[in-house]
């Protein structure tokens, strides 16, 4: 393939295109695949149902465990490569994990934490070099033998446990089944990202999130479509958009943060000759970005609501009006409503919790549960609804709008003010290039608002004092007065969970002096 005119070539990186189906149908075969599952039940000593944590980057061995631990029968725990000590650490000890797959980046983590995890019995090592009490994947790969037999497993037994990314306390562990993903995916795949077998489909994810079992493995599989998976270290802006210049990339997925990175660049320098469609998930993203980045490449970006414990809730779909600021409408897999606290249907236009019907029967494709932790799982149950912890409204033509996290809101002189409406006024500020909005103590009103401002690098040297009055200002012309943020701290980033989701809570925590 020929790089365009309009991109910066350098040297090629390191890209992986995955055959369309090929482990899925097994009708296309490759050597380093053949003996993959046989090696879980052989040599490592593995059965059905053991739980098995998987920490790799963005390398081939990653979708051969996943496919491995579906045929066997093994519950799949993905984990970030940007896990500490501590964080594997828990994890192991909450998931009781019998095996860990990793890479040499991360061996040396894991030995000083595994002898405090009784139930962990095998490690294995993604390398070409051996490790002291390590077993090696691809020699075990190269001896494992070939006849193996999927196993039948029930459309309801655990799949895959997912760490959720933990903007408050400790991670959850939110398992899938069989049915849950392995189906449920079907819907993102065939109404939202809109992919055909002659797409080549591109998601950001890392991954150690379950986005990446979204958009990398089951929904663009069942369609047929194309995985690429750029195998990126380090995010890079430029990097990414000469990649869509230069491989024939239809379909793109990136978080908001990304797409709020890359409309920063000097987007008249690149062509994106094969790219179609766009799309944004993880948090609501804002109106002005949707607008820049349409405005430099002529492609709308189309916003999907769902979590860790669902598959795609609601979305704007291909064919639809979008209106910028919602996520669209409910996907055809869930009754979505919004309810009060009870439980109860709002009428249209009134803020209430984001919810999903689960009576008088379940949607096969929610989660199953938090393992281990029933208490917590009732807890998302109100009525007839499954509570996403979400607020929203749903407006007379059915779109739903994101007002924010429920313990988000801040409640000012008896108002109730949703950050997201703040953060995306902030962030049509030529001086914005990220905000994020929490309440602050005051005496006299209970709580005010206040925003955490990262300036983009030509303002940084600006009368800060100037700056915050033009904010203010700024706010109040583009939402009711009372809703603008008294406060306005600058900072040179924001805090974020590993997978790029902005800790609200943690800079709420702060001024209200939480530790």
């Amino acid at each position: 393939m020929k790089a365009s005119d309009n991109c910066t070539t350098q040297k090629s990186p390191t890209i992986l295109i995955l055959p369309r189906m090929c482990w899925i149908s097994g009708r296309r075969r490759r050597s380093m695949e053949k003996n993959h599952q046989t090696l879980l039940c052989g040599p490592c000593k593995l059965q059905m149902g053991d739980r098995v944590l998987l920490i790799l980057p963005r390398i081939p061995e990653w979708w051969l465990v996943n496919v491995a631990c579906l045929r066997t029968g093994m519950v799949l725990i993905p984990g970030t490569t940007q896990l500490t000590a501590r964080d594997i650490l828990y994890r192991l000890h909450a998931s009781k994990a019998k095996c860990v797959i990793t890479d040499e980046s991360l061996a040396p983590v894991l030995d000083t934490v595994a002898p405090k995890c009784s139930s962990l019995r095998t490690k294995l090592l993604v390398s070409d070099r051996k490790r002291e009490g390590w077993m090696n994947f691809g020699e075990l790969s190269r001896t494992a033998s070939s006849d193996h037999v999927c196993v039948e497993t029930k459309s309801e037994d655990p799949m895959a446990i997912f760490f959720t990314s933990g903007t408050t306390g400790s991670p959850k562990m939110a398992e899938q089944s069989h049915c849950s993903f392995g189906i449920g995916l079907t819907v993102n795949g065939r109404y939202w990202l809109d992919l055909t077998e002659r797409d080549v489909f591109w998601n950001t994810s890392d991954t150690g999130w379950a986005k990446t079992a979204w958009s990398s493995v089951f929904a663009a599989w069942i369609q047929g479509a194309c995985v690429f998976v750029h195998q990126m270290p380090r995010f890079e802006t430029t990097t990414v958009l000469e990649t869509l210049c230069i491989y024939p990339i239809s379909t793109f997925c990136a978080t908001p943060t990304i797409y709020r990175m890359l409309i920063q660049e000097d987007l008249s320098r690149y062509k994106f000759q094969n790219l179609q469609h766009c799309l944004s998930a993880g948090e609501p993203i804002n109106p002005e970005v949707i607008q820049k980045w349409e405005s430099n490449t002529g492609l709308n970006i189309y916003e999907g609501y769902g979590q860790t414990e669902t598959v795609l809730i609601a979305g704007t779909f291909k064919g639809m009006k979008i209106k910028p600021g919602s996520f669209g409408k409910p996907s055809p897999t869930y009754d979505v409503q919004v309810v009060d606290d009870a439980g109860d249907v709002m009428p249209r236009g009134s803020e209430g919790n984001l919810a999903i019907r689960v009576k008088p029967h379940k949607p096969f494709c929610l989660f199953s549960g938090y393992t281990d932790d029933p208490e917590r799982t009732a807890r998302c149950y109100r009525g007839d609804f499954y509570l996403t912890g979400d607020l929203g409204i749903m407006d007379e033509d059915g779109y739903l709008w994101f007002v924010g996290r429920t313990d988000d809101v801040i409640l000012s002189s008896g108002y109730r003010i949703g950050p997201f409406e703040i953060e995306n006024a902030l962030i049509e500020h030529e001086a914005v290039a990220e905000s994020a909005v929490v309440s602050s103590p005051d005496t006299i009103r209970g709580e005010i608002v206040k925003a955490f401002i990262v300036l983009k690098p030509e303002f940084k040297l600006h009368s800060q004092n100037e700056l915050i009055t033009q904010l203010q200002n700024h706010v109040k012309k583009l939402t009711a007065p009372y809703k603008y943020p008294r406060k306005i701290e600058f900072v040179q980033q924001l805090p974020k969970t590993l997978s790029g989701k902005i800790k609200r809570a943690e800079l709420r925590n702060k001024e209200w002096g939480i530790p």
